[in-house]
């Protein structure tokens, strides 16, 4: 097994803007009136990982089996109780209850092996499997 450690950095600004460090650095806000809409908020981002890793994995696995990919668009909605993540109730939970994904592959290829080509993409996707699947989160004070 070959682990590789990928690391990110936030900064907490002024209201809710966040700046974020790592190969490309970037803004995290909230739309106006709360936040400066700098940038997306963050479950903007965690839900744009999700098509962008398909996206990029679709593109490995086509290189690798050289697969006739012209290329691939994904439409993607989440469904969250803000309630809850704004403290106002203690019923639910504070992540997504649904996640649903439209995937259209502009390739020569059957509906069949366009079926077997996205599993093969969504096995191989790190967010999807963090998202299917628990995956250890240790946070730690440390100041």
């Amino acid at each position: 097994m070959a682990i590789s450690t990928l690391k990110v950095g936030a900064k907490m600004q002024e209201g809710f803007r966040t700046e974020i460090e790592c190969s490309h650095n970037f803004i995290i806000d909230q739309p106006k009136p709360a936040g400066t809409d700098e940038g997306p908020n963050p479950m903007e981002i965690y839900l744009s990982s999700i098509p962008a890793c398909i996206c990029a994995i679709g593109r490995i696995i086509a290189n690798q089996k050289r697969l006739p990919v012209r290329s691939i668009s994904v439409k993607l909605e989440g469904d969250i109780d803000k309630d809850y993540l704004l403290g106002k109730t203690q019923e639910g939970r504070a992540g997504f209850v649904e996640i649903r994904t439209k995937v259209e592959i502009d390739a020569d290829m059957t509906a069949a092996e366009k079926e077997l080509y996205l599993c093969d993409i969504e096995k191989r996707c790190p967010i999807a499997d963090n998202t299917i699947y628990t995956t250890s989160l240790k946070t730690e004070l440390v100041g």
